[in-house]
């Protein structure tokens, strides 16, 4: 089986990326439920596991099951290039319960007492669960978030320019085995039939590392969306300073030579300090060094100030040896 959507040459002209924090959040459920499935994820699972006895987390894994369909209502197509957590977790809020309940009525294999309790009051229910994604958010995810932002981020410039460069047919050629477009049609391996084309919206492609490597697909009454497997999965949880080759240490020394190598992914300060074996103020000041040389820069994500390389900054990485 498979979903195959028509994409009128408008739906490919309005094509566009966005990633999302509360989509990588709810799939991460699905990894605790099987970490087998996702063993590139197990130093984040080992770093969260002790955290989790203090959670309540039933309702979520009744509403996500290990596999199959699980509530969409949950998983809201971002509505910008670069939400942020608060942004989609007020959408969640914002549900309708109607609409709520009958997502939920839909997913099977999972605790029927605990869907039942949720459908005999969705607006409560969503509250409670929107309550449990931002205790799960806080507790699990959020101090891990910049990282898994960072190679989101770098696979959305990545086939953005290759949208530019090489069209529609390069693009969905990248996205993996599970997508083919002939041309008209997109067809996506997926366990769920549905013909049609999209529903004037054009198509959001939203990548994602802890539903890799799977696609997902979502449609009418939300925004046309496919998930797809980012890549450069594999470095997502590597540990430890990068090494700072002798030149570039002689440049601009050692410890900001690792900095500067280290944003290959962009980072925050305290993430780096933990990295580096620094202390944060020491991270900070060579930050300050590297901003003021041209070579980092830090944007604001939500409550953190996220640093990222320049194009001199990746430059000067890239000549080192």
């Amino acid at each position: 089986m498979a979903v195959t959507w028509v994409l009128k040459p408008e739906d490919v002209a309005r094509i566009r990326f966005a990633f999302s924090p509360m989509w990588e959040l709810v799939a991460s459920l699905r990894t605790l439920q099987d970490p087998s499935r996702q063993s590139i994820h197990l130093p984040w699972i080992k770093a969260v596991r002790p955290r989790l006895a203090r959670l309540d987390l039933d309702e979520l894994f009744a509403l996500v099951p290990p596999s199959g369909y699980l509530a969409d209502f949950i998983t809201p197509p971002p509505e910008t290039p670069l939400p942020d957590f608060v942004a989609e977790l007020a959408l969640v809020r914002g549900t309708p319960p109607e609409r709520a309940r009958s997502e939920v009525a839909t997913i099977a294999g999972t605790d029927r007492a605990l869907l039942d309790r949720f459908t005999a009051d969705p607006a409560a229910g969503v509250a409670r669960v929107a309550d449990a994604l931002e205790t799960y958010w806080r507790e699990c995810f959020e101090e891990f978030w910049p990282r898994v932002y960072g190679l989101l981020e770098r696979d959305v410039l990545r086939r953005s320019r290759q949208l530019a460069q090489g069209g529609a047919r390069e693009l969905f050629a990248g996205l993996g085995p599970a997508v083919e477009w002939t041309g008209e049609q997109l067809l996506i391996d997926r366990p769920w039939c549905h013909a049609g084309g999209l529903h004037g919206d054009g198509l959001l492609l939203v990548p994602s590392a802890f539903y890799w490597p799977s696609v997902a697909v979502m449609s009418a009454p939300y925004q046309s969306m496919l998930v797809y497997p980012v890549l450069g999965v594999g470095t997502l949880w590597e540990q430890g300073p990068p090494p700072a080759p002798g030149a570039l240490a002689a440049l601009i020394g050692r410890s900001r030579a690792q900095i500067l190598l280290a944003l290959a992914e962009p980072s925050t300060t305290s993430a780096l300090a933990a990295r580096m074996s620094l202390t944060p103020g020491a991270v900070s000041q060579h930050l300050g060094v590297l901003s003021d040389g041209g070579l980092t820069v830090g944007l604001r994500l939500g409550k953190q100030v996220v640093y990222r390389r320049t194009a001199a900054g990746d430059m000067l990485a890239a000549a080192s040896p």
